[in-house]
């Protein structure tokens, strides 16, 4: 039987093994190939399938796809007889799988290359590193850049990539050819100059080569452009190779082949004898111990402590308790600040919480679960629409039910809860729930509440265009408060608070600050989600400082790693989004996608798309027909986008609706108050 072998890693393309290239026939073929090798043998529905290959589905798109998969399997099994079942592309319940071997795919096999070089001695890893890197034909998926279905798997690919430069330059360093490894180090930094350990490698190259000054300027080079273009400052490891190449430090020597060469131990600690020579050290005149101490039994790892004392508690606290159903509250709030996947199950266990709570028909202790998810939010969009409207049904129902009495502290939880939940909105509920939260903690004096009233007095801080002072007061308060009590993520929800307002004042300088105390924070408490604010702020800084080409390449890395945060409410659209304000700032052409998802942002995007392909009418009863922009930190951004878009098309009546709204933020950067992208300074909207 004939094998078929596909490649990713460029192109989508399909050949006989040892053979020429198979015909896939158009783009959609290829969509629908590539889909499915994403998906790794698993079943992709058919359903899925139409929405990954088309924006607004046409009638017949269930027969077009089975079209495509038909004309698939005459193109990738020739000798099959009529009728016969796919062996290949099966169909498989509800969808189509792609049942090829691990080896057929260069993705997968590039993966494997790459963890087994892991486990090789130096020639032998350089050797597979390099026929794996000579797999590559250009970026994995190219031709399906913009679809959301690639680009987990892309970024992905992305950076395994990335690591297997920087192991074969490190395989070059430890075969001893330091010039070797410089030229491909070089050019890996020009196109991404945020990996600190490409430095690192680069440096230590060309300290082996008796080049010490050019080892210390790479070293002062990857400052600047960490601290320029991300606001952080070089890591550990990048600070101590700087000590050691001006100490000459013999670790920074080549070991001798078959060395390890990670983590070596430092030179002043001598290496325990072999185990087989401990004994045979012992000479006749060495006295031997009559009696030894008894074996100790090692202290337990972290994971051993969890696993204990996670019994223990469930020996001790019986199933369905109160008591067990608040600690399961504090749990799913440390849970929400780990990481994208521990974000999005905090969600979800969050509001199955509340609805257990209520089942006890106790409103102090649906206050108390309601208000224990005090996790600091900076994104003025909620990730789950339909759960914060069930929370801020459960929280006022809960308010109403309280008793008259002592009960302030869970008022206050419950008034900031739905400050916070009711973001974006445009009602007087939120900004009043966020007073009475306000005045409630300052009341109490209870440094934790009055932070967490803060922040949903931040979320109700969007009511107009031109509030970014007085966000910068509450970021500055919430700072001063939290590092004064001890409270790490409201500390850094201050200082991404300010980043925010500074970059809106074009004030870079003190959100450089901010941006980097806040990456400091992050690393040292390990909160993962905070370097995806802080990268996006990177990107909006080279747009705001005239480098549109880096601040593009940035935007996209940053785009990358919104893939998995677990950050819907923020993600879902929000490179297009960026992409159309940088090439609208640097007076570019807009070049909108219109199949791009342009997620909640498609209304202010949609009259340049109908703009590009000359539907001017159509454009101006789009641009006519635009909602209030949200109350949120998109505000600015999308009345200046209204403004822009009613420039082109010449309509005053739209123009002068958009200057009201921008007018009290004649001195900011458009849209920089998110932190995420800007259209410029709005005086240059007023004034056109």
């Amino acid at each position: 039987m004939v094998r078929v072998v596909f490649g990713v890693l460029g192109p989508t393309v399909a050949a006989v093994d040892g053979g020429g290239a198979l015909a896939l026939k158009g783009p959609r073929h290829r969509a629908v190939l590539a889909r499915l090798i994403v998906a790794r043998r698993r079943v992709v529905p058919v359903a899925r399938l139409v929405e990954d290959l088309w924006v607004d589905p046409p009638p017949g798109a269930v027969g077009a796809v089975q079209t495509f998969v038909g004309a698939l399997r005459r193109v990738l099994e020739p000798e099959r007889p009529p009728r016969a079942p796919a062996r290949l592309l099966v169909t498989d319940g509800p969808g189509y799988a792609l049942r090829t071997g691990p080896d057929t795919v260069d993705a997968w096999r590039f993966e494997t290359a790459l963890a087994s070089a892991a486990g090789l001695p130096a020639p032998k890893a350089l050797a597979t590193l390099e026929e794996a890197l000579g797999w590559w034909r250009g970026p994995a998926y190219a031709e399906f850049a913009d679809e959301d279905w690639s680009r987990g798997e892309r970024a992905r690919l992305a950076e395994l990539r990335l690591q297997a430069v920087e192991r074969r330059a490190e395989a070059h360093l430890a075969l001893g050819r330091p010039a070797d490894a410089v030229p491909d180090l070089d050019a890996h930094l020009t196109d991404h100059p945020w990996r600190e350990d490409a430095w690192r490698l680069l440096a230590l190259a060309l300290y082996r080569q008796h080049r010490q000054g050019d080892a210390l300027a790479v070293l002062r080079r990857a400052r600047e452009v960490l601290v320029d273009q991300l606001g952080v400052d070089p890591g550990p490891h990048l600070r101590h190779l700087e000590s050691a190449i001006l100490t000459h430090s013999p670790t920074l020597d080549p070991r001798p082949a078959g060395a390890p060469q990670h983590n070596p131990a430092p030179p002043d600690i001598p290496p325990l004898p072999p185990r087989g020579a401990r004994n045979r050290a012992l000479t006749p005149n060495t006295p031997r111990p009559n009696n030894p101490p008894p074996p100790t039994t090692p202290p337990p790892t972290t994971a051993d402590l969890w696993t204990r004392a996670a019994k223990a508690y469930n020996r001790t606290v019986a199933k369905g308790t109160r008591a067990r159903l608040e600690h399961t509250v504090g749990l799913i709030r440390n849970l929400a600040v780990t990481g994208g996947e521990g974000l999005a199950e905090a969600r979800h266990h969050r509001t199955a919480a509340i609805t257990a709570a209520e089942e006890f028909a106790d409103p102090e202790l649906t206050a108390r679960v309601i208000g224990a998810y005090d996790v600091p939010a900076i994104w003025t969009r909620a990730d789950d629409p339909a759960a914060a409207e069930q929370i801020v049904t459960v929280a006022e129902r809960t308010l109403a039910a309280l008793p008259t009495g002592p009960h302030d502290t869970a008022r206050c939880r419950l008034l900031a809860t739905v400050a916070l939940e009711t973001r974006g909105a445009t009602g007087p509920r939120g900004p009043e729930a966020a007073r009475e939260a306000e005045a409630l903690a300052r009341r109490l004096d209870d440094p934790a509440l009055l932070a967490f009233a803060l922040n949903g007095r931040f979320m109700q801080s969007f009511t107009r265009a031109g509030l970014a002072p007085q966000r910068d007061a509450i970021g500055a308060e919430l700072v001063e408060l939290a590092a004064r009590h001890g409270l790490v993520t409201y500390e850094v929800l201050g200082h991404l608070v300010r980043l925010q307002a500074r970059a809106a004042l074009a004030d870079f300088t003190a959100a450089d600050t901010h941006a980097a105390t806040a990456d400091r924070l992050a690393e040292r408490h390990e909160l993962p989600l905070v370097g995806v604010f802080t990268e996006w702020y990177g990107a909006l800084r080279l747009s705001a400082t005239g480098q549109p080409a880096r601040a593009e390449t940035a935007c996209r890395a940053a785009a990358a790693r919104l893939d998995g945060a677990g950050m819907p409410g923020l993600e879902r659209g929000l490179l297009p989004l960026a992409l159309l304000c940088l090439r609208l700032t640097h007076e570019l052409p807009p070049d909108p996608d219109p199949r791009a998802d342009w997620g909640p942002h498609r209304p202010w995007a949609e009259p340049f798309t109908l703009i590009a392909e000359g539907r001017h009418t159509e454009a101006r009863t789009a641009l006519r027909a635009l909602p209030e922009p949200p109350h949120d930190l998109l505000y600015e951004a999308y009345s200046a986008l209204e403004a822009e878009a009613a420039l082109r098309l010449d309509d005053r009546t739209v123009l002068e609706r958009a200057r009201t709204r921008l007018r009290p933020a004649a001195a900011e950067l458009a849209g920089a108050g998110s932190g995420l992208l800007t259209l410029g300074p709005v005086e240059r909207y007023l004034t056109d």
